[in-house]
């Protein structure tokens, strides 16, 4: 075997391992799942730059799919080319999906979700700290300019008030491309014009994003539920609040798979459970076709990430060389991080209840940023301190 062999061995294992970890602790949704990666690839391990890191996110923001898990498939692509494209997607959904068929087993068996009320009032408050820490490294990086910051003020206010996040994405990269190409036509540039303009970009996106949920009008089937979740891995864009809508229309009122309770459980364990959130779609599988029905949704809802990341990662390098695309990429970026913050804000109000998470919050925000704490052992520690506060 020659060294450059060895050398890519080594580095596929080194991202197996990464990602079946972050796969097995990654609490708390995408925005938890990027502090995470940002903490353990561009903090810890060097693989990618921030730079680097912020343009491969801007990148799954801006096609359908898991994003958190997109993020995964681009690095394992930079560290091990197409093997670590494969390794370290399969490695991140691997956990979630065994935890969450075994959830779905004990639901079906027992009637009841798992209780983990005690488990997550110790992580939830540990995750807005991480999700904390990665906006302030990222943010560096991203808000590079006055014109970019005011950018992200005005991305995080249209996504507050229920802009949809792909139209905000857009919205903010047109914007800026916009004043770029004015700037080089004139070398002055009209930064409240650009601003103004970028507004009417997003409020006109706004109106043609909406998913198209056409029925396949069929009896449950492995077949119907792969093309089921194959279609919603191929067009779903935004939150896992935007799949339950998706979910509902479909499975609830035109195919009439699932009861309107079964689809809230289905979402709530893929929410209380680590690693990608779709993974509501093993759940929903099992509850259908028993193992092969888990298997097969899960399958059908990932497997467009894969390609999607495999067609669009080789062209990011070259949007970046680009002074127009580069500059596109600048406010996709920096939108990304006020969507981060929006969806923080938003969790807060439901994961600091009393002062012992607010100081869960604020001690693992200072051990992270000041003192570079692994947030893998902050979340065990949370989840440990949840299960001792709920003993007594």
């Amino acid at each position: 075997m020659t060294s450059t062999n060895k050398h890519s061995v080594s580095h596929r294992k080194e991202i197996f391992w990464l990602f079946l970890k972050l796969g097995t602790i990654a609490f708390g949704g995408p925005a938890a799942h990027v502090a995470m990666m940002e903490d353990e690839i561009v903090r810890r391990r060097k693989w990618v730059s921030r730079e680097e890191f912020l343009d491969l996110l801007g990148a799954t923001n801006l096609i359908p799919g898991p994003n958190s898990t997109e993020l995964a498939i681009h690095l394992g692509h930079r560290r091990g080319g197409w093997p670590g494209l494969l390794i370290a997607g399969a490695a991140f959904i691997l956990p979630a999906a065994l935890i969450v068929t075994a959830c779905a087993w004990a639901y079906v068996k027992f009637g009841a979700k798992p209780e983990v009320l005690h488990l997550l009032y110790g992580i939830k408050p540990v995750i807005i700290g991480v999700v904390a820490q990665a906006l302030w490294g990222l943010s560096k990086s991203a808000v590079k300019t006055r014109v970019l910051a005011a950018v992200g003020i005005i991305a995080a206010g249209l996504n507050y008030l229920g802009i949809n996040e792909l139209a905000v994405l857009f919205g903010a990269g047109l914007c800026m491309l916009l004043l770029r190409w004015v700037k080089g036509r004139s070398q002055v540039a009209d930064g409240g014009s650009a601003m103004a303009g970028g507004g009417v970009l997003l409020s006109w996106l706004s109106q043609g994003t909406a998913v198209s949920t056409a029925s396949f009008g069929v009896p449950a089937s492995l077949g119907g539920l792969f093309l089921f979740f194959l279609k919603v891995g191929s067009v779903l864009f935004g939150s896992g609040y935007v799949l339950l809508a998706f979910l509902r229309a479909d499975l609830v009122e035109r195919l009439g798979w699932l009861t309107e309770s079964q689809l809230l459980d289905a979402i709530a364990i893929g929410q209380v459970t680590p690693g990608p959130v779709f993974t509501t779609a093993t759940f929903i599988g099992y509850l259908i076709a028993g193992n092969l029905g888990a298997l097969v949704a899960t399958i059908g809802i990932f497997l467009p990430a894969f390609i999607f990341v495999a067609l669009s990662g080789p062209l990011i390098p070259r949007l970046r060389k680009s002074q127009l695309a580069g500059a596109f990429l600048d406010g996709v970026n920096v939108a990304s991080l006020a969507l981060m913050a929006v969806v923080t804000l938003q969790l807060t109000t439901s994961a600091l209840v009393d002062i012992t998470t607010l100081i869960l919050a604020a001690s693992s925000a200072v051990l992270l940023i000041r003192y570079k704490v692994n947030s893998a052992w902050l979340v065990l520690g949370g989840g440990l301190i949840g299960l001792l506060v709920g003993m007594n």
